[in-house]
């Protein structure tokens, strides 16, 4: 786990630029709206930190990250806040909200085919570019960064008993969940992940790296394997939930009628598992981002 000084120190350098977001109340638990920072994710928290630490001299190179959706649209504007310039390894395949975000932002999208993508990754294709990269969920201080948001909530509700984390590359619970435990070891860390890329429980069942296919709207959680990350999971991540994709879809349209909050499909994760939990200690369920494709959210809310 991430030694809770860091993860202070860390979140000292992001506060500044982050929005402390609210707890909205819903029946039997409560939910830490993530999605009302400035890009509609938690993952400025992450890349404000990172970013801030390194020396200026590889900062003012400009930053380079690789992206689904959401970190591209933090590191672009984390960078245009800081003053330097920005490129974004994509999936060609990302919505068109979150690619128009990179350039609202002044960064510049580099699209790649899924498997190409995640070959740059393996092959640490960003050594090539003159950009200090940023990796999107395997940096230890981006993960220090995410953890302001797990003291938060140990400020928000002292009696805090269990979170409710989606996660894709596991960024966001590693950074979470170090912060709960270095301040209250017993608070239970829930993982959750759709049935349509439930990556990380087929990883700990096979002990290592398993084929995926991606069959859910929860694109943010469906990170490549990373090894690294599977040891520190392992240690941080209490249990596992995973919330079928009807389920999935279904909760969009609930948390925007109950909550009023709009909700990605990673957003909604942890929301739709909260029925899969018996009553229990105070509980938080957190909407990590609300960048969804304006079609889908429409075809929800019809539907």
């Amino acid at each position: 786990m991430i030694p809770i000084e860091r993860i202070r120190a860390a979140a000292d350098r992001a506060r500044p630029h982050v929005v402390r977001t609210p707890l909205l109340p819903v029946e039997g638990a409560w939910l830490k709206a993530g999605c009302l920072q400035p890009t509609g994710s938690f993952k400025v928290r992450g890349f404000f930190a990172a970013a801030l630490a390194f020396p200026h001299d590889q900062l003012k190179r400009g930053l380079i990250t690789v992206s689904a959706g959401n970190a591209a649209q933090a590191c672009a504007y984390v960078a245009r806040e800081l003053g330097v310039p920005c490129r974004v390894v994509m999936f060609d395949t990302a919505p068109a909200i979150k690619v128009e975000g990179v350039k609202r932002w002044g960064a510049t999208p580099i699209p790649m085919p899924r498997d190409e993508l995640f070959k740059w990754i393996e092959t640490e294709g960003w050594k090539k570019e003159p950009e200090t990269f940023l990796h999107p969920f395997n940096d230890d201080e981006l993960q220090a960064g995410h953890g302001g948001l797990g003291l938060e909530l140990v400020d928000d509700v002292p009696e805090l008993g269990r979170v409710l984390v989606p996660v894709g590359g596991g960024g966001l619970v590693t950074g979470v969940a170090s912060a709960l435990k270095g301040i209250k070891p017993d608070i239970e860390v829930v993982g959750v992940q759709s049935d349509g890329y439930a990556m990380w429980s087929k990883v700990f069942e096979a002990r290592g790296p398993v084929a995926m296919k991606v069959e859910t709207i929860a694109v943010g959680t469906t990170a490549p394997f990373d090894a690294k990350m599977m040891v520190l999971l392992e240690k941080v991540v209490d249990r596992w939930l995973i919330v079928p994709e009807p389920r999935l879809k279904a909760a969009i349209p609930e948390l925007a009628a109950k909550a009023k909050v709009v909700a990605e499909g990673a957003g909604a994760l942890a929301y739709a598992a909260l029925e899969q939990l018996p009553p229990g200690p105070p509980t938080v369920a957190i909407v990590s981002g609300g960048n969804i494709d304006p079609k889908l959210l429409g075809s929800l809310l019809a539907s």
